[in-house]
């Protein structure tokens, strides 16, 4: 039977430091902070694990960074590489903030390990929490990844099983549209061998 996702990923801090620089986000990175309508704010950073690169890029460029995880041992490296970032240590789908107490949300390799009938709901939390023109960029598996136009399954990434649940393109994008977000893009990137859509989207 396969482990528990905050098992899984307590257990990745583990080998943390020896996978460090596995993902090349340099490209995503300087194309998201370009889509921002303001260069100083506030950053949200669901499933932020140790706070790389993300976190730390937005820290670097002055932005009040706060980071939510369900890993405490994750925190706990997040806390060595962006001492700065306040952190939550919670799922995703129970944490809360006050409407428009962010201007931009990231949710880089987090969202596809929640159940895809919970996407709707935390978009529109996001769409929520953002203030006016603020911008969203988050991953999604696809066919792409997991072989199938909608899946909720497991798939082995680094010698463990992890949960994974997506929609099909076109229901994800309803799903935003309906949640009051505008797509700005929407990009096919393999990164570190895996391949995932890349999507930046506005407060609408």
């Amino acid at each position: 039977m396969p482990k528990n996702l905050r098992e899984v990923y307590n257990g990745f801090a583990a080998t943390y430091e020896q996978n460090r620089g596995l993902f090349d986000m340099t490209g995503v990175l300087g194309h998201f902070y370009e889509a921002l309508s303001i260069k100083k704010g506030k950053l949200l950073d669901l499933g932020c694990g140790a706070g790389e690169p993300f976190a730390r890029f937005f820290a670097d460029n002055g932005w009040q960074v706060t980071g939510v995880d369900f890993s405490e041992k994750m925190l706990t490296m997040a806390a060595k590489y962006v001492p700065e970032m306040k952190t939550v240590c919670q799922d995703m789908r129970d944490v809360d903030f006050a409407p428009r107490s962010f201007d931009a949300i990231t949710a880089v390799y987090s969202l596809f390990h929640v159940p895809r009938a919970d996407h709707q709901i935390l978009f529109e939390k996001m769409h929520r929490w953002l203030n006016p023109k603020g911008c969203l960029l988050f991953t999604y598996a696809t066919k792409e990844y997991t072989g199938y136009d909608e899946f909720d399954g497991y798939k082995e990434f680094l010698g463990e099983k992890l949960y994974y649940s997506h929609k099909t393109p076109k229901d994800l994008y309803k799903d935003l549209i309906n949640a009051g977000f505008k797509i700005l893009s929407a990009d096919y990137r393999a990164i570190g061998g895996e391949t995932f859509l890349w999507v930046t989207a506005e407060n609408d």
